[in-house]
């Protein structure tokens, strides 16, 4: 039996239960982990309340997809794994299929990738999602490269931070958006170029300004809704406006065909685009394991709890103060 976070019902963050739930034996092409810390993303909020991009397919349903642990177990087909070793699970499941929030978990072993050594447990509980995502979408997909620009909105979430880094670290420039002037300093102390605080400034106007009206390469939007019109005002002939979330809840138009508006690409991306592809997660995990050994990368951790504080945490990432990350340690 392991402690295992379930919630019966859609909801907030009350419906979250700590249970006890056999665990069982990994199968072929699956790994047994000791869950030591689990990272929060905002999909387990929306998976929980019932607004994410898939429905729960049945109750009691359980949560995450991001977790650091050891290996205690292996299925039959598995290799590159020992009893043992120190890994990191990564977003590359349904949390219909599997789930990480609890004391020990099986998980697909494409979804495991070795932790760097020296790497901890919260912080290989926090590097992959974020870094993963911003890697998969501007450096894989869109090709970004030294002497590009990029807007990052909500930049202030794990993922912002973590885009701040993988453009500073292929040569790019970082331009960072937040509702709130009390992230800014935040922001410019994790490398933002600078910063357009969305509730005091018009963030078209700002962005054009900043770059005397050539606009930029990319737009790294995990906002989506109405605000995607002003977004595409800021994009150069032929850049990218990904769309990787949906913060905003609201009906995302497309920006549309007004004259003299340069060439628009606009997409989505989730990170399951690269996770799922093994060709692409081999490279996604060397360009951040690289980035960690030479201190380009350093994930943020913004707050910690324990296992049996999981309503809180839901509740303190609803409430959107932090700055990065939010980890859950699970005592053993």
């Amino acid at each position: 039996m392991a402690t295992t976070v379930r919630f019966h019902e859609y909801g907030g963050p009350e419906v979250l239960r700590l249970e006890d739930v056999p665990v069982g034996d990994p199968g072929a092409g699956e790994l047994l982990i000791r869950v030591d810390a689990i990272g929060l993303n905002r999909a387990e909020v929306l998976f929980r309340s019932g607004h994410y991009i898939e429905l729960v397919k049945e109750f009691p349903a359980r949560l995450g997809a991001e977790a650091a642990g050891v290996v205690e177990a292996a299925g039959a087909h598995v290799t590159g794994f020992e009893i043992g070793q120190a890994v990191s699970v990564v977003p590359a499941f349904s949390m219909n299929d599997y789930a990480v929030y609890a004391e020990r978990a099986i998980v697909p072993a494409a979804a495991v990738v070795h932790r760097p050594e020296g790497l901890g447990a919260v912080e290989g509980a926090a590097v992959w999602m974020p870094y993963v995502t911003a890697y998969g979408a501007l450096v894989e997909v869109g090709g970004m490269r030294a002497g590009d620009t990029v807007v990052l909105t909500a930049a202030s979430s794990s993922v912002g931070l973590a885009a701040i880094q993988v453009a500073r670290r292929v040569g790019a420039v970082p331009i960072a958006t937040t509702r709130s002037r009390a992230k800014k300093d935040a922001l410019l102390a994790a490398g933002a170029e600078e910063v357009i605080v969305t509730d005091e400034d018009n963030i078209a106007d700002r962005v054009l300004s900043l770059t005397s009206g050539r606009g930029v390469e990319f737009v790294f939007d995990a906002v989506a809704g109405p605000g995607v019109v002003d977004l595409a005002k800021v994009v150069a002939p032929g850049g990218t406006l990904f769309l990787y979330g949906a913060v905003s809840g609201q009906v995302t138009p497309y920006p549309g065909f007004e004259l003299g508006m340069p060439a628009l690409n606009m997409r989505t991306y989730t990170m399951h685009e690269t996770t799922r592809d093994p060709q692409r997660l081999r490279r996604a995990e060397a360009f951040v394991s690289s980035g960690l050994r030479t201190g380009a990368f350093r994930p943020a951790v913004d707050h910690t709890f324990a296992l049996d504080e999981i309503v809180a945490a839901h509740r303190y990432m609803e409430a959107g103060a932090q700055v990065g990350k939010i980890v859950i340690k699970v005592d053993h």
